[in-house]
């Protein structure tokens, strides 16, 4: 029962020193080095090349380094049997929500403002009780930004495919509950898994519902938004400005409207980043279930595709 591990263009380095600290003895191979994929159980991965897994014909476990698995999901060439796992941690979701909390406030304290403009000029700013903040997905990162922002004073609502209760956040939830979410929310935060049902749900239909001169923080896919929709919207002043953290291509081309735009602000997919030395337990819990015929950990819901 081998380990792969499969992280194009990252140094594995750092991966490996951390599995092999937790456990020493496992036998583990990094691709693309030479190695017999039928001894291949488990396979820990980030964005692998896509149809590679076809050659794998013992593999039960593909095992996502982040809390997402759309870059897993969407090969249609991985085993039908193989159980898919993501990574839940406590680090990772005091850092999603602390990077949610510093953007909105950044955005209601024009804090980025005065030096892009070259300005001093203070502005008029919102307080945190002037704002009805939305968050789109209330999954774990979701309801921790959401309990976040509340705790520090915010109107909190959220949206999400199943009726969730959270204190101190209004919940929404389906369709018919879309529209009343949105028509009073005036900093829309994405944070949904990615899915054939979400993808592309930031256009322009949605962010017509929202109150002229909201806001948009997406922090969740690159592939939730219709990018050129974004532009008209913000052109037109329906959307006052926007926080992007992830887009369809990374790096962003250097030729992309988004880093001209003036009411588009850029930061390149840090909002919360996998520490190899908090995750590598979790990787190896499960690999030892594996091994012992015990229940995974954290494993995903084909059907719901998170």
């Amino acid at each position: 029962m081998s380990v792969l591990l499969i992280f194009p263009g990252r140094d594995p380095k750092v991966w490996v020193n951390a599995i092999k600290k937790e456990q020493p003895n496992v036998k583990l191979y990094v691709y693309p080095e030479e190695h017999n994929p039928q001894e291949i159980t488990y396979a820990v991965t980030w964005k692998h090349p896509k149809g590679m897994f076809n050659k794998y014909s013992n593999l039960e476990v593909i095992a996502s380094i982040g809390a997402g698995v759309d870059h897993i999901i969407c090969d249609p060439e991985i085993p039908k049997n193989a159980l898919i796992t993501r990574i839940i941690d406590e680090q990772l979701t005091k850092d999603m929500s602390t990077f949610v909390l510093a953007l909105v406030l950044d955005k209601i304290r024009n804090i980025s403002l005065h030096h892009s403009e070259k300005i001093w000029d203070p502005q008029a700013y919102h307080t945190v009780d002037e704002e009805n903040i939305g968050i789109m997905g209330l999954g774990v990162l979701g309801k921790s930004a959401a309990l976040t922002l509340s705790k520090n004073g915010f109107k909190v609502s959220g949206w999400s495919k199943t009726q969730k209760q959270i204190d101190g956040v209004s919940t929404y939830h389906g369709e018919r509950g879309l529209n009343d979410f949105l028509k009073n929310t005036s900093i829309l935060i994405c944070l949904l898994p990615l899915t054939s049902v979400t993808e592309n749900i930031l256009n322009k239909e949605l962010f017509e519902k929202l109150p002229k001169g909201a806001y948009l923080i997406n922090i969740a896919r690159g592939e939730h938004l219709v990018e050129h929709d974004l532009l008209e919207m913000l052109d037109t002043g329906q959307l006052s400005g926007a926080s992007l953290d992830v887009f369809r291509t990374e790096p962003l081309p250097e030729e992309h409207p988004f880093w001209k735009h003036p009411k588009v602000h850029i930061s390149p997919h840090i909002a919360s980043v996998t520490d190899p030395k908090k995750v590598a337990h979790q990787l190896m819990e499960n690999y030892m279930r594996l091994r012992n015929n015990e229940p995974l950990r954290n494993v995903v819901d084909l059907k719901n595709e998170y």
